[in-house]
């Protein structure tokens, strides 16, 4: 009967609208002041104080401290794949949820908990098994000789990689098909970062590629997108 009382609590608290939009705001991973988290939830500075405070005492967000000032993010990456199961869940309801709601934006590329999404993100996995780099069994993605290889060139730290040989896939809720999660995908869109193929939009999950990364991920991977 307690597991039956915190699953409800958590869903009570996961699905009321503004600490819905709150929580997806930090499913990139980032952490966020309490008045931008505010204003992406549409509510005041009071209401948004109170609604932080429960998402924090259920075990959701966790605080850093920075000298005077105080940031949330998301206490652990299972949240992230909590919020991104039910937008996966939502967004099968045609009833509900039309194509062009979806800000094509964040279909287009965006992160989710620090790894790549969208049609980017999908495009990369895709280009990665046609490689014979990965191989998806139950939705882990198993890496082979050739992508550790072909990864450790690209940039990535091959030893890792041969220590452990594989990494989580999520089913992207905007394109129903998989991408790369922890840690591949992390390092992945780390090392995008870095090259300076894409760039993060500020108070968006939503992702932008440079005319370097178009250049990049077509020449490397052999994935056509723009910029």
């Amino acid at each position: 009967m307690t597991q039956d009382i915190d699953i409800a609590r958590i869903a009570a608290l996961v699905g009321e609208p503004a600490r819905a939009a709150m929580l997806l705001a930090l499913g990139d991973g980032r952490a966020l002041p309490a008045g931008e988290l505010a204003a992406c939830a549409a509510v005041s500075a009071p209401t948004a104080s109170g609604h932080l405070g429960a998402l924090r005492e259920a075990g959701l967000l966790e605080v850093v401290q920075q000298g005077r000032h105080r940031y949330y993010r998301l206490a652990s990456a299972q949240i992230a794949a909590l919020l991104e199961s039910l937008i996966l869940v939502a967004a099968q309801n045609p009833a509900r949820v039309a194509t062009s709601r979806v800000d094509p934006l964040l279909q287009a590329a965006r992160t989710c908990y620090s790894h790549l999404a969208g049609r980017l993100g999908v495009a990369l996995c895709d280009a990665l098994q046609r490689r014979q780099c990965i191989r998806i069994e139950d939705d882990i993605a198993h890496l082979t000789p050739d992508g550790i290889r072909f990864l450790g060139d690209f940039g990535l730290d091959a030893a890792r990689l041969r220590r452990h040989p594989f990494s989580k896939t999520c089913i992207d809720w905007s394109e129903r098909r998989h991408h790369l999660g922890a840690p591949v995908g992390i390092a992945l869109y780390r090392r995008c970062l870095d090259l300076g193929w894409v760039r993060h939009q500020l108070d968006s999950r939503a992702v932008r590629l440079t005319q370097a990364g178009v250049a990049g991920f077509a020449s490397t991977f052999g994935v056509s997108v723009e910029a």
